[in-house]
């Protein structure tokens, strides 16, 4: 791999750290990057490192959140343990599934995502405790630990998104405590899925481990952002990165 290709590498990890710890959807940069520098490799194995990348990036973002946001341990921790789980399951289905027939789904749900933010200008704004009844808090465990953890194993991103958009919806929380608890999951769902991937020997060791110090780069200065700038900037970011999601599944769909 030449040095110029292996330096934009870099850099998309770098930004794709930062995005991943504002509102996830981080892998909507390093994948595209990771399948255009290397067309000839497998794709499980970029898939396997572009996790091993994330990893790192996205338990920097949590603990750098930790200091600053306090998450709920009911919701959160039960979440990343089945998240474990649940993502492990999707990469080991990665295989047996066409994303070609997720594509579809995938990118209604994220138009939905996006008009709900829209239509719901308060959404995320403020803490909303009442919605954290413990049949709403189990839906949260279940939709985050499972479904979107799946997702993450199985095609991955948005994966981010996906868990503050279930977590602001079910739970109530605003923006920046539930972009904190999604990097707490995301961790959890990366290793699920380095697990299997590392198994099957699907990581390219080295080149992840050099992307994953620009990832954790991006995701300190992403963190910190969303930090001091607060809900309105990470809802700004979320709508962004909604519609470029949909514009990249809509591309792989019909181009």
């Amino acid at each position: 791999m030449d040095v110029d290709v292996i330096g934009l590498l870099l850099l998309a990890a770098a930004a794709a750290g930062w995005v991943d710890a504002v509102v996830g959807g981080g892998g909507l940069l390093l994948l595209p990057a990771l399948l255009v520098a290397a067309p000839t490799t497998p794709v499980p194995a970029l898939l396997g490192t572009s996790k091993l990348a994330a990893v790192f990036g996205t338990s920097s973002a949590a603990i750098a959140y930790a200091r600053r946001v306090k998450i709920n341990p009911r919701i959160v921790w039960p979440t990343a343990g089945l998240a474990f789980f649940g993502a492990g399951t999707g990469a080991a289905l990665a295989g047996m599934i066409s994303s070609a027939a997720l594509r579809p789904i995938i990118m209604v749900v994220l138009l939905a995502v996006a008009a709900v933010v829209l239509l719901r200008p308060s959404l995320g704004a403020v803490v909303d405790p009442t919605l954290q009844t413990p049949r709403r808090v189990t839906a949260a465990i279940l939709l985050a630990g499972g479904a979107v953890a799946c997702y993450d194993g199985l095609i991955g991103p948005g994966t981010g998104t996906f868990l503050i958009i279930t977590l602001t919806l079910v739970t109530g929380m605003d923006f920046v405590a539930a972009s904190a608890s999604a990097k707490v999951i995301n961790t959890a769902t990366n290793l699920g899925a380095i697990a299997v991937f590392a198994w099957n020997g699907h990581v390219l060791w080295l080149l992840g481990l050099a992307l994953a110090v620009c990832n954790v780069v991006g995701a300190q200065i992403g963190a910190r952002m969303a930090l001091s700038r607060g809900t309105g900037f990470v809802r700004a970011v979320l709508l962004v990165v909604v519609l470029a999601l949909v514009a990249r599944l809509g591309w792989d769909q019909f181009a």
